[in-house]
């Protein structure tokens, strides 16, 4: 019976054993994990390369010359429009054709003038022959004393009257000849052609509507080569300074944001670009991979200008620094406590920012500021 009883009181002895003991286990593990969680978190001071960007957001818009809008020179209505959105053309190419009947009448007509004027220069080039050779006659009988001076007198006189209308005639001639030109351009402006090969981008009149040309020309259809395309990026004013023409680019657009293309900066418009308030700066970016039947006029482009390239230099997380009293500090784990140290800064790369001065390669710096001061070494910033 004794028996019993001392196995009954061992079991609740053996289970208050085991809870104590993992309360304890639950208690240590607890511990340690507060002084993980407390311990600061650190990074070393390393040498990495650097690469300077500027971010922009653009749009791919046509080259200059590459987006031409296409108008007629003449008032009329428009007979035939060969031209839909989307259809391609070639330079040369016959876009749409205005009625022209009077045109071609007043060329006919032109043409009848030339002949005419033709026929009286060669009339007064005959009665310019006959004045030269009677004047000539009659300086041979006055040597002979067979004609008097009167007569020779007159002779002088019909001869110059008749090369002054052959000069006459002859400019007549010319000026029906340039009348002839004028009336045939005037025919060839109700011939509309394309002036550059490329795809039909839009369309603004329709077959039998009356055009009305007058200071601007009535647009027809606007015509884009899609095989010279650029992309205006807009540069904040405070970057600006550090882009130059030359520098290496890439751009992704929305359409296909896992593919990268490539550019290099072409050139920098002088005049700002006012947007919401922000100034900014169009750099035209010439694309150098191969885009056609993928980008198109007006697609949004995110771009990423390289400026330059700087090797190996000390680095440490940006985090890291902190702006305090208008100096950049980090501080440095000693054995006394965290020291803070002031530091020079130069390119910032991502995460990571340039140390110029103030820190060792292989030194170690806190990621966070140590709470409320605690145990902080001020004496020990040589650099103040």
């Amino acid at each position: 019976m004794n028996r019993q009883k001392r196995k009954n009181l061992l079991i609740p002895l053996t289970l208050l054993l085991c809870a104590a003991i993992g309360a304890a286990w639950w208690a240590f593990g607890r511990n340690a994990e507060a002084k993980k969680a407390s311990a600061p978190s650190t990074a070393r001071v390393i040498r990495r390369d650097f690469s300077s960007t500027v971010l922009a957001t653009g749009a791919v818009k046509p080259q200059v010359g590459a987006e031409v809008r296409v108008g007629a020179r003449i008032s009329g209505k428009v007979e035939h429009l060969y031209a839909n959105i989307g259809d391609p053309v070639r330079k040369g190419q016959v876009i749409a054709e205005l009625e022209k009947a009077d045109l071609e009448a007043a060329v006919t007509k032109a043409r009848a003038e030339v002949k005419v004027a033709g026929a009286k220069v060669a009339d007064a080039a005959s009665r310019a022959k006959l004045a030269d050779l009677e004047y000539h006659r009659q300086q041979n009988l006055i040597k002979k004393d067979f004609t008097s001076q009167q007569a020779v007198d007159k002779a002088l006189k019909e001869k110059e009257s008749a090369r002054a209308g052959l000069n006459l005639a002859r400019k007549q001639l010319d000026a029906a000849r340039a009348a002839l030109e004028e009336a045939r351009v005037k025919l060839s402006y109700a011939t509309i052609t394309a002036p550059i090969s490329g795809v039909i981008a839009s369309v603004s009149t329709q077959q039998g509507e009356t055009v009305a040309a007058g200071l601007m020309a009535p647009t027809f259809v606007t015509v884009i080569n899609l095989r010279h395309l650029q992309v205006d990026a807009y540069v904040d004013e405070v970057d600006i300074g550090n882009v130059q023409t030359g520098q290496r680019c890439v751009f992704t657009v929305d359409a296909f944001p896992s593919r990268e293309f490539h550019g290099t900066v072409a050139a920098i418009y002088p005049n700002a670009v006012i947007q919401e308030n922000v100034v900014n700066y169009d750099v035209v970016v010439q694309i150098t991979d191969p885009y056609e039947a993928l980008l198109r006029p007006e697609m949004t482009a995110s771009v990423t200008i390289f400026l330059k390239k700087r090797q190996r230099v000390l680095a440490v997380p940006a985090r890291a620094v902190k702006r305090e009293h208008g100096k950049n500090i980090v501080y440095v784990p000693m054995k006394t406590g965290p020291e803070p140290r002031r530091v020079g800064i130069g390119w910032k790369d991502g995460q990571w920012i340039e140390i110029t001065a103030g820190l060792k390669e292989g030194e170690t710096v806190l990621l966070e500021k140590p709470d409320n001061d605690q145990g902080i070494n001020h004496g020990g910033n040589k650099n103040d």
